[in-house]
């Protein structure tokens, strides 16, 4: 196997996960309103509006002309995510179904550097990458003289 067909492989790991973790917003969004920041007002609305994106997100990685674009917001919501991650480790906040050992929170944190590097590797040269587009034109400049 390539690393080109593993990279590929894994983009579809990426994609995949992510959209059913979106839908798991939806299915569970209770469990994921727990360790939403007390400081935002409606914990339930953030959770659904990061389902509905990370839905979109996952999907869009699957898009070759959108992907590099996908992978991109990929990285900003995982920055952006980060302070539930945070609340949940310093707060020991358990979420049904997942073994309530609070040590792991903690190391679920440094799990989300590792997604941020997964989703930027498919934003790095764009055209080694089947159908991939990097959603930004090329500017020719022409000098007359």
């Amino acid at each position: 196997m390539s690393n080109q067909q593993r990279k590929e492989i894994l983009r579809a790991i990426l994609g995949i996960s992510l959209a059913i973790v979106g839908i798991t917003h939806f299915t569970h969004g209770d469990q994921y309103a727990r360790i939403v920041p007390p400081q935002l007002p409606d914990a339930l609305f953030w959770v659904y509006l990061s389902g509905v994106i990370e839905i979109a997100l996952g999907i869009g990685l699957l898009i070759p002309r959108i992907s590099v674009l996908s992978a991109w917001g990929m990285i900003a919501l995982f920055i952006a995510v980060f302070p539930a991650n945070i609340n949940q480790a310093i707060n020991s906040i358990p979420i049904d179904g997942i073994p309530d050992l609070p040590i792991a929170y903690w190391f679920r944190l440094p799990l989300q550097a590792v997604l941020i590097a997964w989703a930027w590797w498919y934003t790095r040269r764009p055209e080694t990458q089947a159908g991939a587009n990097s959603g930004v034109a090329p500017i020719e400049v022409r000098l007359n003289r």
